[in-house]
């Protein structure tokens, strides 16, 4: 039995319910383009809206992060990894918490207690240490000289200047080497590896920087399936564990070389192929593009073909769908969008391919133009970083074509560039996740249930084959995507604007039902992506306008939200079309 079905047997075995993986793609969540975690798409709930299944839920679910991007090709980073997940709602605390997680990991994956470390919030001036957490870890055997208080910076969520939900958190490590384990645990060894992250929201951070105690007091924990395979098939590289071995053995094939002898590249190939079949799986449909989400899918792929060229890979052969297939073929019993949308996936990737190619080709003769006018016999670094940023060309390749024709390259400049385009990248990356549990607040509520009635007026005008395919909130504005055709003309787009406003101005009612799946679907409720849906969903009444399932957050009545305005209505991809809309108080 994998991994997966240990952990979701287990929490299941402990009375909690499994939840579907959310796509990769968040709904409605402006902090992020990708989920990042297991808790994102459980916001309105860990906020104290009541979950349909219950108070104790677990999954695994689809994670993307993209901040470490260039770091992938060592032992350990990855940009799509998924994450185990349980959530305690107002349910269980502290203690059963980390009684659940030592239970899994030494009962049932038979992992020695000597090998783990932890750590705990050790206090400041505004919130206490958390002893309890450290005693209970003592009283489960972790010795004393293996449990590190540490500062809020490490065992603290989301972070202290966040105002909202919080609370301490703490670490679970093991000890990954072969050598014998230190009797004091060092957070700083790169020897002790995270493996497990349970997080205890108990306070709640007021506006005048004070901390009361949640009446609902919740548990969310998230545990990396690659690291912790890793350690199971005791291997020291994550690439060597049982998850990549199909994967690699396909890229060696392709390439006629050997793992042990191109591990970066190789990694990389294996790495971004993965992320970008999942990307392009997601009922989102997302394409490569220069923005958001299609601008990551683009970089991934190209970065993909960039190191395949350094292993000789024939560019023009089917390879990258050889990869993507085997990687489909691992994946799709747990994730069906994989066989559902196996077509489309294999299409992003070769077009993409195909256009790089040509990409290239283009860079090849910039490079030609940049020789010829040249005034000493040094390309600059801004050359090198256009060489880079603009046509794909890494470093290596650069400096390879400069060798050919007697030239330098300025390599020191070109990495202070390149250095200062990561941090702009990593900022972005970033700045993308400061919401956590405070991004979805009155405004953000409005414009979410304002989506439904832009939902509703848009089949009205167009016809029902109209469906949301993605929707992007903040507190200014709303960006709606949905399955059309054509472009909206000046008429069209006014009688929707109309409808919705006509609606609004009714003050109907919004009301709620939770039911199971099979009845939501029998008596017509609009719903984004089924497979995503528990087995009971929330259904989300307006009147008599609109009939969706929907998580939420939402007003209680039209009225209050304003005056809805389409400020732009534009294409967003192939058959998808994308309007972007505010409400004016009035």
């Amino acid at each position: 039995m994998n991994l997966r079905d240990l952990y979701i047997n287990f929490f299941v075995s402990k009375n909690h319910v499994q939840i579907p993986s959310s796509p990769v793609v968040p709904e409605n969540d402006p902090s992020v383009l990708f989920n990042t975690a297991g808790m994102q798409p459980l916001i309105p709930y860990l906020k104290g809206e009541k979950h349909p299944l219950g108070t104790r839920l677990c999954n695994y679910q689809k994670c993307i992060r993209t901040n470490d991007l260039d770091e992938v090709g060592d032992k350990t980073h990855h940009t799509f990894f998924e994450m185990l997940g349980n959530w305690s709602l107002g349910d269980y605390f502290k203690k059963d918490s980390i009684n659940y997680s030592f239970e899994f990991l030494t009962k049932v994956l038979k992992i020695p207690t000597t090998k783990l470390a932890v750590s705990v919030f050790k206090g400041n001036k505004l919130v206490e240490a958390d002893k309890e957490s450290a005693l209970i870890w003592e009283e489960l055997g972790i010795s004393k000289g293996h449990i590190a208080y540490l500062d809020e910076n490490n065992n603290w969520w989301p972070n202290m200047e966040l105002t909202g939900p919080c609370g301490p958190d703490t670490e679970i490590f093991y000890f990954r080497s072969n050598e014998e384990v230190p009797e004091i645990f060092d957070p700083e060894d790169d020897r002790w590896v995270e493996i497990w992250n349970n997080v205890f929201m108990q306070y709640i951070h007021n506006i005048d920087n004070t901390f009361t105690p949640l009446p609902q007091k919740n548990v969310d924990t998230g545990m990396g399936l690659e690291r912790v395979q890793a350690i199971l098939d005791g291997v020291l590289d994550n690439y060597e564990s049982r998850i990549w071995k199909d994967i690699i053995k396909v890229i060696e094939e392709v390439s006629n070389k050997t793992y042990e002898s191109n591990k970066v590249s190789m990694r990389i190939i294996a790495d971004h192929i993965r992320t970008a079949v999942f990307i392009s799986a997601d009922y989102a449909s997302i394409k490569p593009s220069n923005t958001d989400q299609g601008y990551i899918l683009r970089r991934l792929i190209r970065r993909a073909i960039r190191h395949a060229k350094k292993l000789n890979i024939d560019i023009n052969s089917n390879w990258e769908e050889k990869i993507a297939l085997a990687i489909i073929k691992q994946y799709q019993k747990y994730y069906k969008e994989l066989e559902e949308n196996k077509q489309v996936v294999l299409n992003v990737l070769k077009d993409e391919k195909n256009k790089f190619n040509k990409t290239l080709e283009k860079g090849l003769k910039e490079f030609d133009k940049i020789i010829s006018n040249l005034e000493n016999n040094t390309i600059n670094k801004d050359l090198a970083f256009k060489l880079y940023d603009t046509y794909g060309f890494p470093i290596e390749l650069t400096i390879e074509l400069a060798n050919d024709h007697n030239l330098k390259v300025d390599l020191e400049g070109f990495k202070e560039k390149f250095k200062a385009h990561q941090e702009l990248s990593r900022t972005a990356s970033v700045g993308k996740f400061k919401g956590g549990l405070s991004s979805q607040g009155e405004k953000e509520t409005k414009y979410h249930t304002a989506t439904h009635l832009l939902n509703a007026a848009l089949k009205k005008v167009i016809g029902n084959d109209v469906h949301q395919k993605g929707s992007n909130i903040t507190s200014e504005r709303m960006r709606f995507d949905f399955s059309c055709d054509h472009k909206l003309t000046d008429e069209e787009k006014k009688k929707v604007e109309s409808l919705v406003n006509e609606w609004i101005n009714m003050d109907l009612e919004v009301s709620k039902e939770e039911m199971p799946k099979e009845k939501a679907i029998e008596i017509g409720a609009e719903h984004q992506f089924i497979e995503k849906y528990p087995d009971i969903v929330t259904v989300y009444k307006i009147g008599d306008v609109s009939l969706e399932i929907c998580g939420g957050p939402h007003v209680k009545s039209t009225k209050c939200l304003g005056h809805f305005k389409i400020k732009k209505e534009e294409a967003s991809s192939a058959g998808v079309r994308r309007i972007k809309g505010i409400l004016d108080d009035d």
